[in-house]
């Protein structure tokens, strides 16, 4: 370890790994009181789209529960566990998908919420729900179908944007606007110090912000902020999940050794970056109407996650080895579906493993599912929908060109 990286372990073991004695003395008290956090957004102040009796508040399910269960029983949650988190094509159960993913920022974020008295029940909805839009091969996929449908229609493709659409409009799941809020601003690519309120608190100015999503590039999605202490939770929360866990799977992967950060604590760098942050953010948070971290904090996110970037996302992860490929089969999936809508050809995958399936979810809310008015949208909204798996293995029957490595556990020489 050169004299600056030591400077910089060193920096990093002096950061607090115990939340203050002050602090401590502070949040026993107000639990002794009954202190109920002001800011935080209480059951009684959901809104839906559509108010209907089932959703109605009960004693033992509260309304973001319910929000948990319309996301828990989704096939888009469950295909979760088929989609990379960062590194695909890799025969080895250990590295994380997605549907791991989605767990680990949901207990972060609920560690963090539950002792800033939040609403740990909109915490864990947001935060199960905040990819159900991402595709497969994980941001290599989104970018490559981002570039297909700028291409198509001059309009964009972000994941969560996409998310959005997954519990809004093809599965008619009508999820509160809190929820839906915390997904569309979660984006962990990119972070801030302190996380304030949007203000927003109707369907009407979220509609029409979902347009502008659309319409404009990432420069405006990242302008986007939660509006709820609890989507800002979510959001820190998504960055501190896969900081440290990306790096773990790269050296799981073999792609990188134990001593190729800076920082010199490895895989252990998960670990650190989990209790750290946490004490950091609900130091700097208590009682506030914002949720911010320190200065030291926001620093060595923004240095992990750029070394992430160099070492991990823009070198081994995507796996650029097979970069062209990967981007051809995703051009020659597109073109294949739009022409099958263009011909009507029923008999495709597109009816009958897509269209068929989102009509017969709908059907139950009385509601349909508009695919006609907008072929390349219902392209995207497939091609999203898939795994991993499925994927490649569609591509291959398709296009027999295509040489997807197969997956193999044993190696027999």
């Amino acid at each position: 370890m050169g004299d600056s990286a030591q400077g910089l372990h060193a920096r990093l073991l002096d950061m607090p790994e115990t939340l203050s004695d002050s602090l401590l003395e502070q949040m026993e008290e107000n639990r002794a009181s009954g202190w109920v956090n002001p800011y935080r957004c209480d059951d009684g102040d959901v809104i839906r789209r559509f108010p209907r009796s089932q959703d109605a508040s009960t004693i033992f399910r509260p309304p973001f529960v319910r929000d948990i269960e319309k996301i828990i029983h989704l096939p888009a949650y469950n295909r979760l566990n088929g989609k990379t988190q960062v590194f695909s094509l890799r025969s080895n159960d250990d590295l994380s998908r997605r549907g791991l993913h989605v767990q680990l920022v949901s207990r972060i974020a609920r560690d963090i919420g539950a002792a800033l008295g939040l609403n740990c029940d909109l915490i864990e909805a947001i935060a199960l729900g905040h990819d159900l839009g991402h595709t497969p091969f994980g941001h290599a996929g989104e970018r490559r179908l981002h570039e297909l449908l700028q291409a198509h229609t001059g309009r964009s493709f972000y994941h969560n944007v996409h998310s959005v659409r997954v519990l809004d409009t093809l599965f008619g799941r009508n999820v509160s606007l809190q929820t839906l809020d915390g997904v569309l601003t979660h984006n962990g690519e990119y972070e801030q110090r302190a996380f304030r309120l949007s203000g927003l608190s109707s369907f009407d100015a979220f509609d029409s912000v979902m347009e502008s999503c659309y319409t404009e590039d990432f420069g405006y999605i990242k302008t986007l902020c939660p509006a709820t202490l609890e989507g800002c939770v979510v959001r820190i929360s998504d960055i501190i999940a896969y900081v440290g866990r990306d790096r773990q799977d790269a050296i799981e992967a073999g792609l990188l050794d134990e001593d190729a950060f800076d920082d010199g604590f490895g895989s252990l760098y998960n670990s650190w970056i989990l209790s750290h942050a946490s004490v950091d953010i609900i130091e700097n948070s208590y009682g506030k109407d914002h949720i911010e971290m320190s200065e030291g904090l926001f620093r060595e996110l923004s240095r992990a996650k750029a070394e992430n970037y160099s070492k991990i996302y823009l070198s081994a992860g995507v796996e650029e080895e097979r970069s062209e490929m990967l981007t051809r089969a995703f051009e020659l999936m597109y073109e294949h579906f739009l022409a099958d809508l263009l011909h009507r050809d029923e008999s495709s995958y597109i009816y009958r493993h897509h269209i068929a399936r989102i009509e017969r979810a709908l059907s139950h809310y009385g509601r349909s599912y508009d695919w006609q008015s907008d072929f390349n949208q219902t392209v995207v909204d497939y091609i999203a929908s898939m795994t991993d798996g499925y994927f490649t293995e569609l591509a291959c029957k398709l296009f027999p060109e295509l040489e997807f490595p197969g997956r193999t556990y044993i190696n027999e020489q």
